[in-house]
């Protein structure tokens, strides 16, 4: 879901250091301040093939697909930072849409298709709470990615993705004491998930240190379980918050 550290390298060398299956996509503060590429191009170095922008990773155990929109989005319609244009080159608006795409119908149609952001397509409301609504400064619009979306579209001419998980956006707003809306569910029956409940670590009211994971089940190819979950150290679950799927239908 990007955003692991401000350019830091030592997160990035752990996460790919696990013995686990991993699709990884870096957001905006992964590369730093550095405008050269040079800090990004460390970290796609270190993730190797876990790093999944604009491509796909799929696995027999657990059943799944993923495939990854542009790396180290800020949101804001399309955009590419200097950084990232250093690594990867003008890439275009419809460009990184195909990209996506295109990586998305090589994958089998068996296995759930989870799209992984950073920050989630437009289209999703321009409410200050909406899933990837501003709510930094007025006035409140949509944030989301231009090209996810019209990636979205394009692939649902031949599959529509089962899950889209992305942060970016965090869970608690700026100029309100309220919360963002967490899931959507399109009339595809594309489920799009705002995963960014920062910081992931804390501590409940007795001092015991938790750790958010959002948390997603299918059954074969069918998407049946959302939820925020909270785990403690010796990873018990604390705490969960059920994501209802049928009742978050958007227009």
């Amino acid at each position: 879901m990007g955003d692991l550290s401000d350019g830091d390298l030592r997160l990035t060398r752990r996460i790919a250091s696990l013995p686990y299956p991993l699709a990884v996509i870096l957001g905006n503060h992964d590369r730093g301040r550095d405008r050269s590429g040079e800090i990004l191009r460390q970290q796609l170095t270190l993730l190797g093939d876990n790093h999944c922008a604009w491509g796909q990773r799929q696995w027999s155990s657990p059943a799944l697909s993923v495939v990854g929109a542009r790396p180290c989005s800020a949101g804001g319609g399309y955009q590419l930072s200097k950084a990232v244009e250093a690594v990867y080159g003008p890439v275009t608006l419809q460009e990184s849409a195909r990209r996506i795409a295109d990586a998305a119908n090589a994958a089998p149609s068996n296995l759930p298709l989870v799209v992984l952001a950073h920050c989630g397509p437009s289209g999703l409301g321009s409410d200050p709470a909406s899933p990837c609504g501003r709510d930094w400064k007025t006035p409140a619009i949509d944030w989301g990615d231009q090209d996810l979306a019209l990636a979205l579209d394009l692939m649902a001419r031949q599959r529509p993705a089962d899950l889209v998980v992305f942060g970016h956006m965090h869970h608690k707003l700026k100029r309100s004491s309220g919360l963002r809306q967490s899931l959507l569910q399109d009339r595809r029956g594309t489920a799009y998930v705002n995963a960014a409940c920062v910081p992931r670590l804390g501590v409940d009211q007795s001092g015991r240190s938790l750790m958010h994971l959002s948390w997603a089940e299918f059954v074969d190819a069918r998407l049946t379980h959302l939820s925020h979950r909270w785990y403690s150290s010796d990873a018990a679950l604390i705490h969960e918050e059920v994501l209802p799927l049928q009742n978050s239908v958007a227009c």
